[in-house]
């Protein structure tokens, strides 16, 4: 089997590139060591704080961005980072050339449950013009991304990763430390029968999500005419990794609790990278108005609504919005 490295070199990736991408991976290795012993390394439960987005963190959350900044910053090649457990940007090297954003620990409300949780993120070029401490260093659409990908934490530690050539899956060998290639070049189907979403915010969601939503329910007694299964996480590292190895349809849409930020997942770190993963497996990503990766992002913490998966159910999907545009 190839490993990362050599696949990354046959892929012609730029050397400093490589080392960006190797820096996240081995904070990853170590957060998945961490994660493995669970309540015998006493990483589990809450802490007192709350992060810049108004959750209370875990104690592995603060471990696992703690890890990936003390490495990044020690990587010459890395300008700057922006972290979901960051209130701003943290200055790196100023000759740096890549910007690094993440997300350390997506899911953790499954970390004292043992369930599916990893870490998510996303590489682009630092930008001349700008002071490489700066917030607008990060205001780059997602097609400026030069690598994203995720580290998954399962019953075995699996990284998805793309450069822009394909969407490849790679599985922790834990008795040489080294990622090894298990699925090249992904292609997700273009339909499919499964859909993942919180449906525990339903009666928050506008009418046409509603209205969509309510149709998958109805089987083949409903105008899809076909039976749908509904998958979810809690984890968009697990619910996305499932739609990367067997179809399905993503949804985080936005609804009416709160009129100033009705979106949940973040647009650099989150919604970002998954996009650009989807869609170089021969899927879609759109929020309920655009594609991601051409949002113009307007701050660092910025928060979109989601909609990603199979080709053909997001088109469905983006129809009954479509119907219904001034709801948005």
């Amino acid at each position: 089997m190839k490993n990362l490295l050599s696949v990354l070199r046959s892929d012609e990736v730029a050397a400093d590139l490589i080392q960006v991408i190797e820096t996240v991976i081995n904070a990853s290795k170590e957060i998945a060591f961490r994660v493995r012993q669970g309540a015998l390394a006493g990483v589990l439960g809450s802490t007192q704080d709350e992060n810049i987005q108004g959750e209370t963190q875990k104690q592995l959350d603060v471990i696992s961005n703690q890890l990936l900044k003390d490495l990044l910053l020690a990587c010459a090649p890395v300008a700057a980072l922006a972290s979901e457990e960051e209130d701003s940007v943290v200055a790196a090297n100023p000759e740096g050339q890549y910007l690094v954003a993440f997300d350390p620990l997506d899911g953790s409300s499954n970390i004292d449950i043992n369930g599916q949780i990893g870490t998510i993120f996303s590489i682009y070029r630092a930008l001349d013009s700008v002071p490489h401490n700066s917030e607008l260093q990060f205001n780059q659409q997602g097609t400026q991304q030069v690598c994203a990908g995720y580290v998954l934490y399962g019953p075995s530690t699996l990284l998805a990763i793309t450069t822009g050539k394909g969407t490849r899956c790679f599985t922790l060998d834990s008795t040489q430390g080294t990622f090894l290639l298990t699925a090249d070049n992904i292609q997700i189907t273009k339909d499919t029968q499964e859909f993942a979403i919180n449906m525990s915010n339903s009666r928050f969601w506008n009418d046409d999500m509603h209205c969509y939503i309510g149709d998958l329910i109805l089987g083949e007694t409903g105008p899809r005419q076909k039976r749908y299964n509904m998958r979810w996480n809690a984890a968009m590292v697990g619910d996305v990794h499932r739609v990367l190895t067997r179809g399905g349809i993503f949804l985080y849409p936005s609804d009416k609790r709160n009129a100033k930020q009705p979106a949940k997942l973040r647009l650099l770190y989150e919604a970002n990278p998954m996009a650009l993963l989807i869609e170089n497996a021969g899927g879609k990503a759109f929020s309920e108005q655009q594609r991601i990766l051409a949002i113009q992002p307007k701050q660092l913490h910025e928060r979109v609504a989601v909609i990603l998966g199979s080709a053909n159910e997001v088109d469905e999907c983006l129809g009954y919005l479509q119907a219904h545009p001034t709801a948005y």
